[in-house]
């Protein structure tokens, strides 16, 4: 089973959207499996269930149990790789958790 991640923003559409499909291909290059998901920030707490990782593009001020990645970073560029090796340590660490 792919370790799911999960994208949030304010209405799940445009920005998380975007920034799910970048990480989406970053991670297909550097072939690593994962399902990628955009969503809302309503719901985000429904989906974060056996996610290992939570990519948020706005500061919630709010402590989560898994991973939180900049998603800013993904938009801006600004800090990417940081960020992005952050997300491959949490995937790679889900996936030895589940094995």
């Amino acid at each position: 089973m792919a370790a799911k991640v999960i994208v949030a923003c304010g209405s799940g559409v445009a920005t998380s959207q975007t920034v799910a499909s970048k990480v989406n291909r970053m991670l297909k290059e550097a072939k690593i499996e994962a399902e990628v998901e955009a969503v809302d920030l309503k719901s985000v707490d429904r989906h974060l269930s056996g996610a290992a990782a939570y990519i948020t593009i706005v500061r919630e001020g709010k402590e989560r149990e898994i991973p939180m990645i900049n998603g800013i970073a993904f938009l801006t560029g600004m800090g990417q790789d940081a960020e992005f090796a952050k997300l491959v340590d949490a995937i790679k660490a889900f996936n030895a958790k589940q094995r």
